[in-house]
């Protein structure tokens, strides 16, 4: 056989090597970045998606992300104490706290940084003749009633009038409050003082506090309510056997997570709703943002929120803030800064994917831009910002407007028996395996004929289901699921992620180098023999030289 030319045993060389190369390359995980162990402390409302996002960067990057939920004020004086490298909370820094206690100041730089939005939900456990309920209604004043002692048992007439459907049993209501200092409970609180201050102040003015009365992170104990110093712990309790008749306020995934229906609250526009990841966008579009430069900067102004007529609208709907130092001090220092960017990146980016399927919203483009703003005053290196044409967040696309939300877009209307006067859906909500038919007898098993076709829809395969108008049938969502009732345009359903994936199975570098390593290793063996017989001479004969 012929010899090749060197210049062809050179280039199958060099294409050798390269492949050598490129494999050994290969190996070295795409993440160079030594990532120190961060830790943080605070709220118990965001602390599910927080442990997912910490599991998955764990997985993913290697990168240690310590947390401990002891509530938003343990958070905040931990910050303040310089003994965390961050806190997460639902309000800020309170310079007059209600208790009297010395105004939280903290002595380093710090940014807020929303992270997750959600509802906080009203979490329940309660059953008529034996059969639990999963489709119960409340309107604001009802719930403020309960949670100030003046509604004490499940058949009070105002419940009644909320669930005509339901024969509500003669039984006493258990509230069941948080302990210790938290973001929930100043968020139901703040709620309550500017929707329902009469009643609100009233109560105060009952347990001894000051008036008029304002938000509080700490609930006052009263009358036969149960005090419980986390959200694991409120919703724990109403789960228990021991919980029926008890109602609590916590954020939706715990109910979720717990398995219990929540509490469908009615809006402005005279819809009950339940704070589902699509309700909750549709509420914070109307929520202001502070964006004067200063201490409060990104911090919610929810009024317009509790009032937003839309009727998809869940309208005890917030978000949660991460507090992030900008300055070197205490337990904090640089190369922890390095971390702590990193994870805000993964968080407002790939991380708000699951957040749905957790129980809680995504955030929404202008609050993705507000935080990668405050990613760059974090002290370390790398993830200057966010590259919004390649973050992985459900709410927008690339070119999309900052103030649009795909969500909010793509939520639909309300059920007609979701609206106020209705004889109610029959749809269980949150994480209720069940439905709860309605025929305003209490008997369980038996319906009006619209429950009956919701439940016979269901069986014939169809999915959970309530009928509204015109025979149309719609999940617990109020998507259209069968029938041409109102409201009936727009997605059915859309996919999300599962919660429980700490694979990332995005197109990353080093799944580039080895496509590269693929290419050139079938080149080096296709290659050179094409390029010889195109360059060997017209008429060569073999063996000749």
């Amino acid at each position: 056989m012929t010899p090749q030319p060197r210049w062809i045993r050179a280039i199958r060389t060099f294409l050798a090597l390269t492949v050598v190369l490129v494999s050994v390359l290969s190996t070295v995980p795409a993440q160079a970045v030594t990532y120190v162990p961060i830790t943080g402390s605070g709220s118990t409302w965001s602390k599910n998606a927080l442990d997912q996002w910490r599991r998955n960067v764990a997985s993913n990057y290697g990168m240690t992300v310590n947390y401990t939920g002891g509530g938003s004020s343990t958070g905040r004086t931990d910050f303040a104490a310089g003994t965390v490298d961050f806190a997460v909370s639902e309000i800020p820094f309170q310079t007059h706290p209600e208790d009297n206690s010395a105004p939280e100041d903290t002595k380093r730089g710090y940014a807020y940084m929303p992270i997750v939005a959600g509802g906080s939900s009203f979490m329940y456990n309660l059953k008529i003749g034996g059969v639990r309920v999963s489709n119960l209604r409340l309107s604001g004043e009802v719930v403020t009633k309960i949670f100030t002692g003046v509604i004490t048992k499940w058949n009070d007439p105002a419940i009644q009038t909320d669930n005509p459907g339901l024969a509500m049993p003669d039984k006493g209501i258990v509230p069941v409050v948080r302990s210790d200092g938290s973001g929930s409970t100043a968020q139901f609180t703040l709620w309550m003082s500017k929707q329902h201050p009469d009643l609100w102040n009233a109560f105060c003015a009952k347990v001894n506090r000051p008036t008029p009365c304002g938000l509080t992170s700490f609930y006052p104990t009263y009358g036969n309510a149960k005090a419980q110093s986390s959200s694991s712990d409120v919703a724990g309790y109403v789960s228990q056997d021991y919980g029926e008749g008890a109602i609590t306020y916590v954020e939706y995934s715990y109910a979720l997570k717990a398995g219990f229906p929540v509490v469908k609250v009615l809006n402005a526009a005279g819809y009950y709703v339940e704070p589902t990841a699509n309700s909750v966008a549709v509420a914070l579009l109307k929520a202001e943002i502070n964006t004067t430069p200063g201490p409060d900067y990104l911090t919610q102004i929810l009024d317009g929120v509790y009032n937003n007529t839309d009727p998809r609208t869940y309208p005890l709907s917030s978000y949660s803030y991460m507090i992030v130092p900008t300055e070197i001090g205490g337990v904090f220092n640089k190369d922890k800064g390095t971390t702590l960017r990193a994870f805000a990146k993964y968080m407002l980016c790939e991380g708000q994917q699951q957040a749905a399927a957790l129980g809680y919203s995504p955030l929404p483009m202008n609050l993705v831009m507000a935080g990668s703003d405050q990613i760059k005053k974090i002290p370390g290196e790398g993830a200057d910002g966010v590259d919004f044409n390649d973050c992985n967040n459900p709410t927008f696309k690339p070119g999309d407007s900052p103030s649009s939300n795909q969500l909010a877009i793509s939520a639909q209307q309300p059920a007609e028996c979701d609206k106020v006067g209705t004889s109610q859906c029959v749809t269980g909500t949150a994480g209720a395996p069940d439905d709860t038919p309605t025929s305003g007898t209490g008997t369980p098993g038996t319906a009006s004929n619209a429950d009956t076709a919701a439940v016979a829809a269901a069986a014939a395969g169809l999915g959970t289901a309530a009928v509204g108008a015109a025979g149309s049938v719609y999940d617990e969502n109020g998507a259209l699921i069968s029938g041409g009732g109102a409201g009936s345009t727009g997605v059915v359903g859309t996919a999300v992620a599962s919660p429980f994936s700490l694979a990332d199975n995005g197109w990353g570098v080093q799944q580039s180098i080895m496509l590269f390593a693929g290419v050139l290793l079938v080149g080096s063996a296709v290659l050179p023999p094409v390029l010889w017989r195109r360059l060997k001479p017209r008429g060569a004969k073999a063996g000749s030289r």
